[in-house]
């Protein structure tokens, strides 16, 4: 009873002792700018305010009211590839939380076993054979004195926490991309639909020519130009028909289906941006599941600098054994049959040639370039809401003024036109008009989708609506699992 209480009393005085070594993790410092607001946001004198109050949350898109456009994002959280394996990580990630855990109880383990035993000729009672029952239970605690194993449990942890904003992530990747296909597709839709207007006015010119040499007031050459447009348009028409296809095959892989089985009718509509607030860029770091993946894995990188520490410290291992054994099956069970041993054990490296100190290196210089990657993606954060900003802000100015120049060219068209059929003016005069106006349309629908791309695009550089709250604590974690 002496050796047990002293054993005891030892395990607990140690146990009493636990401490966690190694450096205690504090969020590092983000490049924010001095005056927390956005250059471009400034100089479009857009008022700061918080993206949750325009978008909704977690479904962005239906600040564009396109109902197509909603029914195709709904399939990419649940169809999208990419997505399905993002959040397969995350599964894999949460596993490793209870993996962690199991450390820091006792493993306990038996091996029951049954064999034929005879002794050697040159021994008392030599010649015999019996049969030997065991039935030993082995138990074994390594007790976390120095934190090692719980700061495991703390990586695995914020490792399940990166993960989940990397799915996070993926998520708004994929969606913000079909959002942006989407509207290059409606913007092919638009140009299509202007081509074909053309088409029918470019026949009209060609009929127009054809009658006037039919009269004798034009040349053949007339003809030939006012042909050589028509099927100019046409095959940029008919060219057209290709880029729409790509679009609405690529946005059938990201809704997760095959190109066959996806089919998006034509639409003409008018593209116009929704007004989307950046918010400020020390909120951006709470909205971005790209910064809160990257700040959770730098949060692991720093436990795996104390449990390198640990191993510079002994490690206290309690074990026990005890159990039955016994010659016959009847006995095999009873009070005299049972063995037992119990006690702590306590290791500690003496030479390992410096391999504990070079760890631990190794485990600083990863932890820093973690934080140097959290700080790039803290700044590529603030790079793409400026630049999205920007576009807009500049792409708004540019789309007033070809607006403007659409005006003057449909004009000067119909001055042309007016001249030609009067006779004071040649074709080529037409020609020109006829060329100039269909540049400032079509560079007038492309504006609308480039803008739409860059409404979209803001909104992914502002996070999709998304927040940090929505981050699975601890608790959550450790109680799922």
């Amino acid at each position: 009873m002496r050796r047990s209480s002293f054993i005891a009393s030892l395990t607990a005085a140690l146990v009493s002792t636990g401490c966690l070594v190694g450096p205690k993790y504090a969020r590092p410092t983000a490049p924010i700018p001095a005056t927390d607001t956005f250059k471009e946001a400034e100089a479009a004198g857009f008022k700061p305010a918080r993206p949750n109050d325009t978008l909704p949350k977690g479904k962005w898109w239906e600040i564009y009211n396109d109902q197509t456009l909603n029914a195709l994002e709904v399939q990419v959280n649940i169809s999208n590839q990419n997505v399905l394996a993002a959040e397969a990580q995350y599964r894999e990630a949460k596993a490793a939380i209870p993996i962690a855990r199991s450390a820091l109880w006792p493993t306990l383990t038996a091996g029951p076993s049954l064999s034929e035993v005879r002794v050697g000729g040159l021994y008392v009672g030599s010649g015999n054979s019996y049969r030997l029952y065991e039935l030993p239970v082995d138990a074994s605690w390594g007790v976390d004195l120095w934190g090692n194993l719980r700061r495991g449990v703390t990586a695995s942890v914020a490792s399940a926490q990166a993960s989940a904003g990397d799915l996070e992530n993926a998520r708004l990747l994929y969606q913000s991309e079909l959002a942006q296909d989407y509207y290059q597709l409606r913007g092919t839709d638009n140009k299509i639909a202007l081509l074909e207007s053309t088409d029918t006015s470019y026949k009209d010119y060609v009929m127009l020519t054809k009658n006037r040499y039919a009269a004798g007031v034009a040349s053949p050459l007339d003809v030939d130009q006012a042909e050589s447009q028509l099927y100019g348009a046409e095959s940029t028409l008919v060219d057209l028909g290709v880029q729409r296809t790509q679009y609405e095959h690529a946005i059938a892989v990201l809704v997760g289906k095959s190109p066959a089985d996806l089919v998006i009718p034509p639409s003409v509509s008018s593209l116009k941006p929704p007004a989307v607030p950046a918010g400020l860029p020390s909120e951006l770091l709470e909205r971005r599941p790209d910064i809160a993946g990257a700040e959770r894995t730098m949060a692991a990188a720093n436990e795996q600098i104390g449990i390198a520490m640990a191993a510079f410290y002994p490690a206290l291992t309690l074990s026990g054994t005890g159990g039955f054994e016994s010659v016959g099956f009847q006995n095999w069970f009873s009070l005299p049959a049972r063995f037992w041993s119990v006690g702590p054990a306590l290791a500690e490296t003496l030479f390992d040639a410096g391999r504990r100190k070079a760890v631990v290196a190794q485990q600083r210089a990863a932890y820093d370039a973690g934080v140097a990657g959290y700080r790039q993606t803290v700044l590529t954060a603030f790079q793409q809401v400026e630049d999205n900003l920007a576009a807009l802000r500049i792409l708004a100015v540019e789309a007033d003024k070809v607006e403007a120049t659409v005006k003057a060219a449909d004009s000067a068209l119909t001055v042309s036109t007016i001249q030609y059929k009067a006779g004071t003016t040649n074709y080529l005069t037409v020609i020109t008009a006829q060329v100039t106006l269909l540049n400032a349309q079509i560079t007038a629908v492309d504006l609308q989708t480039r803008r739409m791309v860059a409404s979209v695009q803001l909104i992914q550089a502002i996070g999709g609506g998304w927040t940090t709250s929505q981050l699975p604590t601890a608790d959550q974690l450790v109680r799922r699992n």
